[in-house]
């Protein structure tokens, strides 16, 4: 019998016990479980926020996914902190741990960063957009992608070429793009016996014939240089997108107009004279 009412009283025990476990620590699991809950709750809420509050201020929708991203992963970080602090884990050593492992992963990615960093001031401060001719860091092409880490370009002959983005940054950006009206520099080289007058009035109604030349700003016809041959500075002004075009056809219009108006264009050449040495 007593060794019955002591198994007996064992086994209360016991159950006491697990009962007083189940309880304490069953409360704090429900706690950290709410904290997770809500906390995430919480996190998408202000996510969403920043997203609207961002897309209203007009922000490179890149930029606007990576904060909102970013900012919801450490909300979420705090939050899985606070529910293992509420089940009674010691979070400061595990803290130190992520922020020493932060440092290290700083560290072994400093360019990727920099990269990372770069990236950011490009989308902020848009020096230039998808679809602009630019150069930068030593290259030139056609922006096609504008990355967090990188830029891909792709070059007239159609490779694709692929920057970091801290090169470019660090580097001076051309940007044939911005501006929607660019200026043509052409020149259209006479000889010395050619009417200068002349010249100047054939060039000027070239330019007329062309529609795609913009009236304003006013072209500009000057006698550039006096070499081997006249040259003159032959400068319109177009819209950008219209460049290439007109360029290439100027020049072609510019040749075949001289050749009919008998105007010269000279080019390099040498002249070799021949002297017979006497017999003595």
């Amino acid at each position: 019998m007593d060794l019955e009412n002591l198994g007996v009283e064992q086994m209360q025990n016991l159950a006491d016990k697990l009962i007083e476990w189940l309880t304490l620590y069953g409360l704090k699991a429900l706690a950290a479980i709410a904290i997770f809950v809500v906390g995430r709750w919480i996190a998408m809420i202000l996510r969403n926020l920043l997203q609207r509050m961002m897309r209203k201020s007009h922000l490179e929708e890149t930029l606007i996914s990576f904060v909102c991203s970013l900012c919801y992963n450490v909300l979420i970080v705090f939050i899985i902190v606070a529910a293992l602090g509420q089940l009674g884990i010691q979070t400061a050593s595990f803290v130190a741990v992520l922020g020493a492992a932060g440092l290290a992963v700083g560290l072994a990615l400093q360019g990727s960063l920099s990269n990372f960093a770069a990236g950011l001031l490009m989308i902020i401060f848009k020096p230039f957009k998808v679809d602009d001719y630019i150069e930068a860091a030593g290259t030139g092409g056609i922006v096609e992608a504008i990355g967090i880490f990188s830029t891909e370009l792709r070059a007239i002959d159609g490779k694709k070429i692929i920057v970091p983005n801290s090169k470019i940054t660090t580097d001076t950006i051309t940007n044939y793009s911005a501006k929607p009206e660019r200026r043509l520099n052409v020149i259209a080289s006479v000889s010395y016996s050619d009417d200068l007058d002349k010249v100047r009035k054939v060039l000027e109604k070239i330019l007329q014939e062309d529609s795609r030349i913009l009236p304003e700003p006013k072209p500009m016809i000057v006698v550039a240089e006096l070499g081997s041959s006249i040259n003159f500075a032959v400068r319109p002004w177009v819209k950008t997108s219209d460049y290439w075009d007109v360029l290439f056809a100027l020049n072609e219009k510019i040749k075949k107009t001289f050749d009919a108006e008998g105007i010269t264009i000279p080019f390099p050449q040498q002249d070799v004279h021949l002297y017979s040495a006497e017999k003595k």
